[in-house]
């Protein structure tokens, strides 16, 4: 059995790197941490007459804003640069969602849920800086 230490010293976030031909060259991805994620979902969720909803509306710049990093694991965008890159090409932010998604944990069947629950127009809720 692992001991408290073990767990805690043990490198369990990966960065991928991915292909991003619309860029010219290629992106860092990175795994979340426990806390960012549940800040990112939260951030999507509102609750309305007692029902979870959901915002996507720049769920992909959001995301990507939240996993990009650079060469030295820091990371490239903050909640101000939402708007930026949600005007990127909508192939290159679906290729690394689809990397961060994986990574993370959200399975595409979340996804799915959360766009048939989801009402548009709802606050504008963006990654933490």
């Amino acid at each position: 059995m692992l001991a408290r230490e073990q767990i805690l010293q043990a490198e369990d976030r990966p960065t991928e790197v991915v292909p991003v031909p619309e860029w010219g060259g290629d992106v860092g991805v990175r795994t979340m941490s426990g806390r960012e994620k549940d800040a990112f979902e939260a951030q999507i969720a509102d609750m309305k007459n007692g029902k979870p909803t959901y915002n996507l509306h720049d769920f992909r710049a959001k995301l990507c804003a939240l996993v990009l990093v650079g060469e030295d694991g820091k990371p490239l965008f903050t909640r101000k640069d939402v708007d930026v890159l949600s005007e990127k090409s909508a192939a290159a932010l679906d290729r690394i969602v689809d990397v961060a998604k994986r990574l993370n944990g959200f399975s595409d069947s979340d996804v799915e849920e959360l766009a048939k629950n989801s009402e548009t127009g709802q606050g504008d809720a963006s990654p933490t800086d």
